[in-house]
């Protein structure tokens, strides 16, 4: 299936290490049915962005798991995806930092989900560090994050989670938050702001995570029309 994807779209997530931990194998598989052209983003494992309890050894075969995709250059950044309840504090400032440390010299892009991290002084701090800021389009739900355009490394990265607000904690299944599908109009607003983050850095990532029902790749076909249509 990854073959017949690289036809049509040259990046793709991968969520799968979100929920295990990874190993070189995996990568070199993936690379291998992939083009040159073709980029990954890599989810972060659970222990290292929710439990908070991953070790150095993790770390480093994390990182050791990468190697096939690092060293052909097809991966574009790993990307931690913090849940809502990891609140602006200082000690929490302080973990983004050491997972820096800790991914050595892979480019590291930060998720929120928590409206509190949308302020100047945290693009800042991701500025300092080359951090990148993933905006996100999620439900207009309190305390979620907003959809705005920032830039605080040379990777900008966009996700589009749909805007299920009913599901998105009222569901038994999880896939039921991402069952959402986008009209042309909602995506047209963010053409703009995809241009101003893509004029901004070297590289510009946009995932679409409402996979249910391939409403992902709907989505995905429809914006990159809207996109060229501008060139």
């Amino acid at each position: 299936m990854l073959e017949f994807y690289s036809r049509e779209f040259n990046f793709t997530e991968i969520n799968s290490t979100y929920y295990k931990m990874p190993n070189i194998f995996m990568f070199f598989n993936l690379s291998k049915k992939t083009p040159d052209n073709f980029r990954f983003s890599v989810k972060l494992h659970d222990s290292m962005t929710h439990e908070k309890t991953a070790s150095k050894d993790d770390y480093m075969k994390f990182n050791e798991a990468l190697k096939p995709i690092t060293d052909n250059g097809k991966l574009g950044c790993v990307v931690a995806q913090f849940p809502y309840s990891f609140h602006y504090t200082p000690e929490n400032i302080h973990y983004i930092s050491k997972i820096k440390e800790n991914i050595l010299d892979i480019p590291l892009c930060i998720e929120f989900r928590n409206q509190e991290w949308n302020n100047a002084d945290i693009y800042k701090k991701l500025s300092q560090e080359q951090i990148g800021y993933v905006c996100v389009d999620e439900p207009d739900i309190k305390g979620l994050v907003k959809p705005i355009s920032v830039v605080t490394s040379n990777i900008g990265y966009v996700r589009f989670h749909g805007r299920n607000c009913e599901k998105w904690y009222n569901h038994k299944e999880a896939y039921e938050r991402y069952d959402y599908l986008y009209g042309e109009d909602t995506l047209k607003d963010w053409v703009s702001r995809i241009n101003f983050i893509n004029d901004n850095t070297d590289f510009t990532f946009i995932a679409f995570n409402n996979h249910f029902k391939a409403q992902a790749a709907v989505n995905a076909r429809m914006l990159q029309r809207l996109l060229d249509s501008l060139i």
